[in-house]
Order: C-alpha cells, then sequence, then structure tokens
C-alpha cells in the first residue's frame, strides 16, 4: 500500500491527490488511470501555484471521497493522514472567509456517512479545529462534532470536551441564541449517557438559563418546557443535589401555570421551599404522577428529610432541638443523630452534636435556593470582610511605623 511521505513543504498535498486518485482508478487499468491520474496531479500543481487553496480543497476531497465511502480499501492510519493533509489547507488560505469556506467543505465531508470510523472522524475534526485561528470557525466546527458524534453514536469521544465548554464559549464570543443550541445538543448527547447525570442536569440549567423571560422571547420559551420537567425530575431523584435556582427561570416558572405540568411546578417548589408533610401530602394525592416520572417515594421522602432539616438550620439560629427534628422530619429520638450523620455526609450541614443538651449546633448549612437576596447579603459580608482587613493592614502598617520611629530615637540618645 503507498505512503504519504513529507519531503517538502508542497508535496504532501500532492502526494495525497496521487495516492488518492491512483486509489480511485485502480479498477480501470493502466491506460485508462494514468492519464486520469496524472491530470488531477496536473490540476492539483496548478491550484497551489496560483494559490487557489478552496479549489484545492474542493479537488482533494472529491479525490479522498472514496477512502471516505470505503474506508476499508485504506488503513486508519492512511485514512487519517489523508484527512490532517486536507485540514491544513485552512493555514494557507489567504483570509478568513476562505479558511471558513474550506471548513465548511471538510466538515460537510466528514459528517456524511457517520456510521463509518466515527472516531477517527471525531479526531480528524479536532484537529481542524486547533488549526483554525478564528473563534467562529472553531465553533462551527465543535457543533459539527457534536452532531457526529451523537449521529455516529460516539458520545465518548466527546463527552470529555464538555469539562471546558465555559472556557469555550468564553473564546468563540458567540450569542445568546447559539449558546442555547449549544447547550440544547449537549444535553441530547448526556440524556442517556450512564452516569453523566450531574453533567445532564448541569447543562440543562445551563440551557434553561438563556431564556431571560423577554417579550421577544414569548413565542420559543413554550419549547423549553420539557427541558424544564427533565431539569426538575433530575433534581428531585438526585440524592445528591440540595440547592438549585430553577424557581427563578423564566423557563421554568412557566410550568406553574401549564396545564399539563402545573404539578411538577408544584413538586419542585416542595423541595425547594416546603417541609416533609407537604410532601406527604403531594404523594398521597399524585402517587401515579410520581411513578411516572420514574420516583421512588421512599427516596423522595429521605432527600425531604434533608430539606426538611436545612429548613429548621436556617430558622433556628444556630441551635436546633432534637424535639424539633423528631416532629419535623418525623422520625424518633434515636434517629436523629443518624440523620444528622446523613447530612455531614452529603457536606450539606456542619454541626456539633450537643448530646447532653439534646441540640445540634449549627455552624454552616447549604441554602436550598440562592437568589438574589443571597448574592446580595454575600457582597455585604465580602465587603465587610474587605474593610476588616484594610484596617488591619493600616494598624499593623502604623505600628511598623511608631516601632521603626522609636528605635531612630533610640539610635540618636545613644549617640
Amino acid at each position: 500500500m503507498a505512503t504519504i511521505v513529507n519531503t517538502t513543504e508542497e508535496e504532501p498535498m500532492l502526494a495525497v491527490v496521487r495516492f488518492t486518485a491512483e486509489l480511485a482508478w485502480a479498477d480501470a487499468g493502466p491506460e485508462v488511470a494514468d492519464p486520469e491520474v496524472a491530470r488531477l496531479c496536473l490540476e492539483a500543481q496548478e491550484h497551489i501555484l496560483a494559490g487557489r487553496w478552496l479549489d484545492m480543497a474542493s479537488l482533494m476531497l472529491a479525490s479522498a471521497d472514496l477512502l471516505l465511502t470505503s474506508p476499508s480499501r485504506v488503513s486508519d492510519k492512511d485514512l487519517e493522514c489523508v484527512l490532517s493533509v486536507i485540514c491544513s489547507l485552512v493555514t494557507k488560505a489567504g483570509s478568513e472567509d476562505q479558511a471558513l469556506q474550506i471548513t465548511e467543505l471538510i466538515c460537510a465531508k466528514l459528517t456524511q456517512q457517520h456510521g463509518d470510523k466515527p472516531a477517527l472522524r471525531l479526531k480528524v475534526l479536532f484537529s481542524l479545529y486547533n488549526l483554525l485561528p478564528s473563534p467562529y470557525g472553531k465553533a462551527f466546527v465543535y457543533k459539527k462534532a457534536l452532531e457526529l458524534a451523537t449521529a455516529g453514536k460516539a458520545a465518548e469521544y466527546i463527552i470529555p470536551s464538555f469539562k471546558n465548554i465555559d472556557s469555550f464559549v468564553s473564546e468563540w464570543g458567540i450569542d445568546n441564541l447559539e449558546k442555547r443550541e449549544l447547550y440544547l445538543a449537549i444535553t441530547t448527547i448526556l440524556k442517556d449517557h450512564k452516569g453523566m447525570a450531574k453533567e445532564y442536569f448541569n447543562f440543562l440549567n445551563k440551557y434553561l438559563a438563556t431564556f431571560k423571560g423577554s417579550d421577544d422571547e414569548s413565542g420559543i420559551i413554550g419549547d423549553a418546557k420539557e427541558e424544564a420537567v427533565a431539569a426538575i425530575i433530575e433534581f428531585v431523584k438526585s440524592p445528591n443535589l440540595f440547592q438549585c435556582d430553577l424557581l427563578n427561570m423564566p423557563a421554568v416558572s412557566q410550568l406553574e401555570k401549564d396545564g399539563k405540568y402545573q404539578l411538577v411546578y408544584e413538586l419542585l417548589k416542595i423541595f425547594l421551599t416546603k417541609k416533609l408533610d407537604s410532601y406527604l401530602e403531594f404523594q398521597s394525592a399524585n402517587s401515579d404522577l410520581l411513578k411516572d416520572y420514574g420516583l421512588v417515594h421512599e427516596e423522595c421522602v429521605t432527600k425531604m428529610r434533608l430539606m426538611s432539616l436545612l429548613d429548621l438550620s436556617s430558622r433556628c439560629s444556630g441551635e436546633i432541638p432534637y424535639s424539633a427534628i423528631t416532629v419535623e422530619l418525623r422520625i424518633n429520638d434515636d434517629e436523629v443523630e443518624q440523620w444528622i450523620v446523613k447530612a455531614i455526609a452529603s457536606k450539606i450541614l456542619d454541626c456539633k452534636v450537643d448530646q447532653l443538651n439534646q441540640t445540634v449546633i449549627v455552624s454552616r448549612h447549604t441554602e436550598r435556593i440562592f437568589g438574589m437576596e443571597h448574592w446580595h447579603a454575600l457582597r455585604t459580608k465580602l465587603g465587610a470582610w474587605r474593610g476588616n482587613i484594610a484596617r488591619a493592614i493600616n494598624t499593623i502598617q502604623a505600628n511598623k511605623v511608631t516601632e521603626e520611629g522609636a528605635q531612630g530615637m533610640q539610635g540618636l540618645a545613644i549617640h
């Protein structure tokens, strides 16, 4: 099998054209194949000399089409090499627009026949991504990679990149609508991927947060209802999530008056603002609804007990009597410490247990909703801390000046 060898700056492109042309015409016999291969190589040389890189990309992709549609004819290594050389054309383009046109051609070719070697195709797309200087071009290629990963059932190859999405979005400078489309595509990939429930919930939140509730969005915010319901169910179902801002999101609050999903919104409200008694009343009246969404009553009770403990922590000024815990959580006296341990293990409570006085002394607790009032309170605390630190620094500096002055006077007295 032919091997592509880099010898000069221009030769890799000609080598790719010759390699792919010979494969394409291999069955036609030398009488037909040789003139066609020579014609393609000559055309490629003319494009290179004239700097017609878009035409060169079209020629190379047409020649390489056989490798993509019948990848068994070449090794993965050769196929990757061919595609990498084609991708390098974006670095030779005379303008950003031309580089984007080449990028679009390459992406269109790579995303066809997505079932054939999707991992290799994704690898080439990420190589193309790294070659592009344009933030817009990078965003375009990444979206195509998402589409390919979804269609080619190759999510595991793109999921690791999701942890960098915030920095990608910042670099790309994309608008709110483009962010919305991006986050929705990611949630589609994560939805049925095992072990990614937390990430799925996080990206649902990102998607829902793109709806600001403005008049301009009145016609499209309804499209987010299914995702809003999915986010609520994920929050209720998760044994590790005890805080969220869903209630404050217009895309979620629209469910409050929705005939189909109003009860789902009520369930979220119970978990974020009410206590165990409220949940038990809701469950008694809507047990079928919980089952339809795959929610297990016993697991919901466990979570609501922890939520109720957080509610107590916020209302009892740092000290919670055992008696209050038994009433709110509907448990026996000998179970109190067990639930305190669960809360500490879940990292939603920092506290000490005073067994002698039958109280729990809370030093920190998680807020179920962290809204604007909590941000304002945090800002006030940070401002106070900053002022205290500034005063401490000024005091230290003043003492230092006084001490240095005293030492200087002492030195004069000695002389």
